[in-house]
């Protein structure tokens, strides 16, 4: 809904003498602001570059780190496997050996968990050996005879496990001795925690590659994690994307379908950067990639706080902002001095102009209405003569009609004694006029209104709607003038209804001193741009007629004390609602 309430339109002439100076300002301050985003700009870069520095630097590290570690771990599977003389271990060296078994056992703990969540088919225990890169994965009674494996095996690992299965031992290990072994596999054997049999678990050379090199990463992150008090770091798989290592919580998972990724993946660049938000910080997030054996094993996702970069460019942007200010200042301060004095004298020119179409347009009025006074009222007397002849001649016989008639032929005579009356004041619109008051009822009012458009509404299809109290209100009035400006509005509501409508009429006390007489329909609505314009004698929408009935119907509301509020809006209907004193006011 879109209110009004004594408004007029406001002036369009365009504000022209300031231009030159304004677009000097605009060029000049965009020259700055230019200026300041490209020193910004260049900061930023450098900074980036800073951090992809260091991202790289901390991949580095944990490439090297991931290389010792997997040695370490390899030198004791490649020993086993090719029957070599295994060099001395040092504590470093058998560090990442102790961690890779300990992992293998969570391992094997966990895939034991995972398989007591529900029943066990073969596709499912299929399905877990992929998932771990096992190449064997079996499923034991109490005496070692086979329930459920992926695969056959050989009697070999059977022997391997014959301390579980004897109960000797919760837990059988043979990870590195695999000399003799034709099928080379590393093997875990345990005693279900249900205590309902013993899982077997074996690994191939590559499936004990893939978690020699998780452990490797594993450690390597952690090592890097604790150096660099880092918020996340992540090892990616190059093959698949899967996770290899992690340490802290990531922002999310990252597919291979990113163009970031796909970049280090492709070898198109070497390092890469985005601007992340987690857990409410900002964070820098460099992907790197991660060689072995001169190969590509995965990318490197590092999570580096921003919090120092973005307040070294939060105080450059700071400084930038503040010289602009300045600037824009001076520049505002001389336009708004030029724009005071110009629009002043546009102001007063603006208001001569309207003052005098007006002054013109009432002129042509009342000149037109002083050439037709004439012509309508002869035919107004002779209706007047001949309603009174009706009501003297010819009143009918019967009594219920005889009364009917009086009031049909009383109106008559009434209308045509307002006519001569909006006649009289039509004439004399551009003067002030003084008011008749006398207290009188404004349900009265509105019932005689009723009636006498009644018929012609209910003609069009239109429902008059009314709503006031059983005991009649009065306030001081003019009746014939503010009858008159209640006709305009309703005749005004029914003219924008096509068709079939409403037309609600209701009277609210409003306090004890005013009360409100809203007139509402469903008709077309009203535009922001005619609300403006209603009140205004110079505007019409009708085609035919000069559209004064709203802006009399105005200042005979204002004459009353009173005001006016209209809310309308476009296909739903306009609401008049004029406020009226209960006391007298002056005009």
């Amino acid at each position: 809904m879109i209110p009004w309430q004594n408004r007029l339109p406001q002036g369009t002439r365009p504000f022209l003498q300031p231009m030159t100076l304004i677009l000097v300002c605009i060029v000049f301050i965009s020259l700055i602001l230019f200026t300041g985003l490209m020193d910004i700009g260049r900061l930023d870069q450098t900074l980036r570059l800073f951090m992809e520095n260091h991202g790289l630097d901390i991949s580095g590290r944990i490439q090297r780190d991931t290389q010792e570690n997997f040695s370490n771990i390899n030198q004791v599977l490649r020993g086993e496997q090719l029957g070599d003389a295994l060099s001395p271990f040092t504590e470093e060296a058998l560090l990442p050996q102790e961690s890779f078994i300990d992992a293998l056992v969570r391992l094997t703990r966990r895939i034991d968990k995972s398989l007591d969540s529900g029943v066990i088919e073969l596709e499912g225990l299929k399905r877990v050996a992929a998932d771990h890169h096992l190449s064997l994965l079996a499923l034991m009674d109490e005496k070692g005879r086979p329930r459920l494996q992926t695969r056959p095996f050989s009697k070999n690992l059977l022997r391997r496990a014959k301390a579980v299965i004897e109960g000797k031992k919760e837990t059988s290990i043979d990870i590195f001795n695999r000399y003799g072994d034709h099928e080379k596999l590393g093997s875990i054997a345990l005693r279900r925690g249900t205590g309902s049999g013993i899982l077997l678990v074996a690994w191939d050379d590559p499936g004990l590659r893939y978690w020699g090199l998780k452990v490797a990463l594993q450690r390597a992150v952690e090592e890097a994690g604790r150096n660099e008090k880092l918020p996340y770091i992540a090892v990616m798989d190059a093959s698949d994307g899967s996770l290899l290592a992690s340490l802290g919580d990531l922002p999310g998972e990252m597919t291979k379908d990113e163009r970031a990724l796909l970049d280090i993946l492709n070898g198109k660049a070497a390092v890469s950067s985005r601007k992340i938000t987690l857990q409410g910080k900002n964070l820098f997030e460099i992907l790197a990639p991660l060689y072995l054996d001169n190969s590509l094993a995965g990318v490197v996702r590092v999570g580096l706080q921003r919090d120092q970069a973005d307040q070294v460019i939060g105080k450059n942007r700071t400084l930038m902002i503040i010289s602009m200010v300045f600037i824009m200042l001076i520049g505002l301060l001389s336009i708004w001095f030029l724009y005071q004095n110009q629009n002043r004298n546009l102001a007063r020119i603006e208001e001569m102009r309207k003052e005098l179409q007006k002054s013109e347009r009432l002129s042509s009025l009342g000149q037109l209405a002083a050439g037709v006074a004439h012509e309508i009222r002869n035919p107004l007397n002779a209706i007047s003569m001949a309603s009174q002849r009706l009501q003297r001649e010819f009143l009918p016989p019967d009594q219920g009609k005889m009364e009917e008639f009086g009031r049909i032929t009383g109106v008559i005579r009434d209308e045509v004694r307002r006519l001569n009356g909006i006649i009289e004041e039509f004439l004399s619109f551009s003067r002030s006029q003084r008011l008749e008051l006398r207290d009188y009822s404004i349900e009265a009012v509105l019932q005689k209104l009723v009636q006498l458009v009644g018929e012609e509404a209910a003609s069009r299809g239109i429902t008059i709607e009314t709503r006031w109290g059983d005991h009649p209100t009065s306030i001081p009035m003019d009746v014939d003038k503010l009858q008159q400006a209640f006709l305009n509005f309703i005749k005004n509501a029914m003219e924008s209804i096509s068709g079939e409508g409403v037309i609600a009429i209701s009277i609210e006390p409003l306090g004890n001193e005013n009360i409100s007489v809203k007139i509402a329909d469903t008709g077309k609505g009203l535009t922001p741009g005619e609300m403006d314009r209603i009140f205004n004698p110079e505007y019409t929408t009708k085609e035919k007629g000069l559209g004064l009935g709203l802006p009399i119907a105005y200042e005979i509301v204002r004459g009353h004390g009173g005001d006016i509020r209209v809310q309308s809006q476009v296909g739903l209907g306009t609401t008049f609602d004029i406020l009226l004193p209960l006391g007298r006011a002056e005009a």
